[in-house]
């Protein structure tokens, strides 16, 4: 094996020749069989574990469930046309609940490879995932997977096959016109004539693509009649998966060089045309560091191993480095490659790799690192936020010291996982995606940090809003001689929209913002109010609308911090507030610096937001997910009845052959022990998929009664203060 580690070493250095790729699919769809052929293939496994060995789900609780719920990397060479690549690969989850994974795996690749079970066909995760790769401008390959299925029990003839076939292709090519960025909406459609669709069976170990198909002069009549005659085994060296897929990944996929110099525009936030603007586009590896974090892993003796993307330089064992959002120095104590699934330590790697670094404290998935302060890449933004929150506590009073300190490493392991600790009740308060998503958090904490934890029943974070404009409303400081005047207005769908997809991006606002400006103009506002917003903090903006006060700029970042902190904890119930914007209208301020730090700050800024939040008509909104039902057709009275029987409501019903197809959206706090009703009303046979995530209206008739009970369970006062 050694002689591999010096060749992936020596192919890090020639970035032309690596591919940074990831597999991305709804849950089921084969990934991790299909990810073991490939490292087989590449003669990184043994074949007969292959697809069974679940290389890449390290955790126990994975091979038990049968599920990926961590991304995985590994790198492998392929020899294709005369010359060796290095192909880096993720292995991503398929789950709704581990979606975070996916899209901060997004973020350290180039291409993907979607795969598409051919029995199944398109279903939600697949529009997820495609969502995910095509907002970090990653090129999507597809393949479509359990071929052998269609054959043996589908029982399919070559031309029902090829209207599947066709069926499943237009699906994805109509999601890329639809989500792709404009450029891109025809040249990354995929097409079977030039190879960018490959189909076959993970299982089986084959795969066909049409050039290698002309090629090797191979029809699909072969493939149906092996099965026939159960010569299948033959086809894993007529046409070996690994080497049909490989190939269209090396001649659809982008290598480094070329994929930075467009993506980096959109991922990054400095300026695309400064010196390091430049820089990274070229994938120097002679430029200054730049690392993207995008998976922390703990290894029992190398401790935390922050995994991610080096966009630009060339890193060291030993390197002095900064981390630009923990705002702290830090030393690389050592790095490591991916040869295979295992890893080996080395002592230095250019650009245009994923790798691992070990001995960087204090850092999570999403932070860059680099040599000095510089401009961050953009924060890694999940599609859905958390919406389910439980309380976690230790069993042992003596392990609690241990149970804080799991708790920061499982946010570092996944940190779609959010914990916030109630300063008041020192409860810890754990949110995650959905209810399966903090089970395994919970399991894991148990069974592999060894922590005995109970946990309240789940409850569900609301979102607070406002319904119209309000009056000007006063905050006045504490001495009495600073007053801040505000009025807060709901912002547009188009502006919401704009923030969720990330075309307005989020954080506080530098001196040019090129990109922000634009985001908002696109979504209907003016230019001279853009160029007034100055933060934009969790779906929520804020605009000084002063003109002409001396000292702004010196209480500008207090004023910010009480925004931010009045947006995490609204008025209504100490949720967290969208979709608002926040309007500074006027300020009266003290001469003297000393009568206006951060003491008497606060406290205005506070009060006068929230006064003007209960002026404009605030509403509790509830998350809501749009979730799709599959079923056998007699159990299509069941789904309905179990719709709405928790308040949801049904939004299409197809049937396609024997089975149902059902849409319905339900309120997330009337879906906990929904997989239980499911099983018992379709007899074990009915399986449900979230397609979908967004906030609506509670209804005014449970307002009152959520806001009241939300307050008791946070120790408010009752009445509204």
């Amino acid at each position: 094996m050694a002689g591999v580690g010096d060749k992936v070493t020596e192919l890090m250095k020639n970035p032309k020749n690596i591919r940074n790729i990831a597999t991305s699919a709804h849950i089921d769809h084969g990934k991790t069989t299909f990810s073991d052929n490939l490292l087989a293939g590449a003669g990184m496994m043994s074949e007969e574990l292959a697809g069974k060995a679940l290389q890449l789900d390290f955790h126990a609780d994975e091979q038990e469930r049968g599920i990926t719920i961590d991304a995985a990397n590994v790198s492998m060479i392929h020899h294709a046309e005369g010359s060796d690549y290095l192909i880096n690969l993720i292995d991503t989850p398929g789950h709704v609940d581990f979606g975070g994974d996916v899209t901060r795996a997004m973020r350290a690749v180039d291409g993907t490879i979607v795969l598409c079970c051919a029995v199944e066909g398109i279903m939600p995760q697949t529009e997820t995932v495609l969502k995910q790769a095509l907002r970090e401008r990653v090129k999507p390959i597809l393949f479509i997977n359990k071929v052998d299925r269609m054959i043996k029990e589908l029982k399919l003839t070559p031309e029902g096959m090829q209207e599947r076939f066709i069926k499943i292709i237009a699906s994805v090519n109509k999601l890329i016109e639809d989500i792709a960025p404009e450029e891109y909406k025809e040249k990354w459609k995929v097409n079977v004539q030039d190879g960018s669709v490959c189909f076959g069976s993970a299982f089986h170990n084959w795969g066909l693509s049409f050039p290698y198909m002309k090629k090797n002069n191979i029809s699909f009549k072969e493939i149906i009649d092996a099965y026939e005659a159960d010569t299948w085994k033959e086809l894993k060296k007529k046409c070996p998966l690994h080497r049909v897929v490989l190939n269209a990944v090396i001649t659809h996929h982008p290598d480094p060089i070329t994929a930075q110099n467009y993506r980096i525009p959109r991922i990054w936030q400095g300026d695309p045309e400064s010196p390091l603007g430049l820089q990274l586009r070229k994938c120097d590896p002679k430029g200054p560091l730049m690392f993207v974090i995008t998976k922390i892993a703990v290894d029992p003796q190398a401790g935390e191993i922050a995994a991610g993307r080096l966009f630009c330089g060339t890193v060291h064992k030993g390197d002095a480095v900064y981390l630009n959002r923990a705002k702290q120095h830090s030393r690389v104590q050592q790095i490591f490659i991916y040869n295979g699934a295992k890893r080996e330590i080395v002592d230095d790697i250019p650009c245009g790799n994923i790798i691992g670094i070990a001995g960087l404290r204090n850092v999570y998935p999403g932070e860059t690192i680099s040599v000095e302060q510089c401009d961050p890449f953009e924060e890694i933004k999940h599609l859905f936020d958390p919406v389910i929150t439980k309380r976690i506590e230790a069993k042992k009073p003596s392990d609690l010291p241990k149970l804080i300190e799991v708790l920061i490493q499982v946010t570092k392991e996944d940190p779609s996982i959010k914990i916030e600790i109630n300063q008041e009740t020192g409860e810890h308060l754990m949110s995650g995606m959905g209810e399966l998503h903090l089970e395994v958090i919970e399991n894991r904490i148990k069974s592999e940090k060894g922590v005995e934890v109970s946990t309240s029943p789940p409850i569900v974070v609301y979102r607070e809003t406002v319904m119209k404009e309000s009056g000007i409303h006063e905050g006045k400081s504490p001495n009495k001689h600073n007053k801040l005047y505000f009025y807060v207005s709901p912002l547009s769908d188009e502006i919401r929209k704009g923030i969720k997809s990330g075309e307005i991006p989020e954080g506080r606002v530098k001196k040019k913002d090129n990109k922000l400006w634009e985001g908002l103009e696109k979504a209907g506002m003016d230019s001279q109010e853009s160029r007034k917003v100055r933060d934009v903090f969790n779906g929520n903006l804020f605009i000084d609308g002063t003109r002409g006060i001396v000292h702004i700029g010196e209480i500008m970042e207090l004023v910010l911090d009480m925004f931010e902190d009045v947006m995490k904890k609204g008025p209504i119930a100490n949720e967290p507030c969208f979709g608002v914007k926040v309007v500074l209208d006027d300020v009266k301020l003290h001469e003297d610096a000393i009568h206006r730090g951060p003491a008497q700050m606060y406290p205005a800024v506070r009060d006068g937001i929230r006064l003007a939040f209960r002026d404009a008509r605030s509403l509790l909104f509830e998350p809501v997910q749009v979730l799709e039902f599959d079923a056998p057709v007699e159990y299509m009275g069941e789904i309905s009845k179990l719709v709405s029987s928790k308040r949801g409501q049904l939004m299409d019903v197809q049937q396609e052959g024997n089975h149902v197809r059902v849409i319905g959206k339900l309120p997330v706090a009337e879906m906990f022990g929904l997989s239980n009703d499911l099983r018992s009303g379709t007899e074990g046979r009915g399986n449900f998929f979230v397609q979908d995530q967004m906030f609506e209206k509670l209804p005014e008739e449970l307002q009152g009664k959520i806001i009241k009970q939300i307050r008791e369970r946070k120790g408010l006062k009752a009445e509204e203060e």
